[in-house]
């Protein structure tokens, strides 16, 4: 019999790996930006690589926040920033803001709101 044991960590690919060793992002995207991709999009994004296509692919049928996108592809949420910013920026991915840049201090107002429910909780 083969003695030999598989690692338990399975195929590991370091974050920076994937990211190239980028740590921020080409541009600031909310984690609760909503993201889309079109039919054309998921086809050109199998040529960027793997964990892009895999993106394209979550963001095709319905439009996912990045969180969501992280979580889809079990992904650090780091690294799945660095790289649908890089597919924004190519043009693989629509950035739709959650909400404009004026409106901050009513928004920050109303997630304190909700955190103050929570604490009630």
């Amino acid at each position: 019999m083969d003695q030999r044991r598989e690692d338990p960590r399975g195929a590991l690919v370091r974050p920076y790996a994937v990211t190239r060793g980028r740590t921020e992002a080409r541009m600031d995207i909310a984690i609760e930006a909503v993201l889309s991709a079109s039919p054309t999009s998921v086809v050109e994004s199998r040529f960027a690589g793997h964990d892009k296509h895999r993106i394209a692919t979550v963001c095709e049928g319905r439009a996912q926040s990045l969180a969501e996108i992280a979580a889809y592809t079990r992904m650090p949420l780091g690294v799945t920033r660095v790289l649908v910013a890089d597919m924004v920026a190519e043009g693989l991915l629509t950035l739709h803001t959650a909400a404009p840049a004026e409106g901050f201090e009513e928004r920050m107002e109303i997630l304190g709101r909700v955190l103050s429910g929570l604490r009630r909780l």
